[in-house]
C-alpha cells in the first residue's frame, strides 16, 4: 500500500525518539481541504482503531485509516535533505493535479473540498 523509504523511516524513527514513548506508530492519512481538495497529514498516535490497517515498514508501525486507504493506494514517502534544510515528499501515483505547494491534490475519483491558501 505505502512504501515508505529508509530515509524517510530513519527520519521519523529520530522524531520519536525524542517524544520517549515506545507506544508511538506513524499515522498516514488524507482529509479535505488544501488548493487542490485534499491535504495529506502525517502524525504520531498511540491507539489504532478498528478502521484502521497496521503496516509494518522499515521498523515502523503505520497506521492507515479505512478511508483513506485507497487514495494512499501506491504512495511513496521520502525524507530529502538539501541546504535549505528537509523534509518529507509524498509522490502519489493517484494524484491528478496538486498544488503549487505540494500538499495537496485530488485524485479521479475524490476532488475532496478546495479552500483558500
Amino acid at each position: 500500500m505505502i512504501t515508505i523509504t529508509d530515509a524517510a523511516a530513519a527520519q521519523v524513527q529520530e522524531m520519536m525518539k525524542e517524544e520517549e514513548d515506545e507506544n508511538l506508530k506513524l499515522r498516514v492519512g488524507v482529509k479535505g481541504g488544501g488548493c487542490s481538495g485534499l491535504s495529506y497529514g502525517m502524525g504520531f498516535d498511540t491507539e489504532v482503531e478498528e478502521t484502521d490497517n497496521v503496516i509494518e515498514q522499515n521498523g515502523l508501525s503505520v497506521l492507515v485509516d479505512k478511508e483513506s486507504a485507497d487514495v494512499l493506494e501506491g504512495v511513496v514517502i521520502d525524507y530529502k535533505q538539501n541546504m535549505m534544510g528537509g523534509g518529507f515528499t509524498i509522490d502519489n501515483p493517484n494524484a491528478i493535479a496538486n498544488c503549487g505547494c505540494g500538499s495537496s491534490f485530488k485524485t479521479a475519483t475524490r476532488a475532496g473540498t478546495p479552500e483558500d491558501c
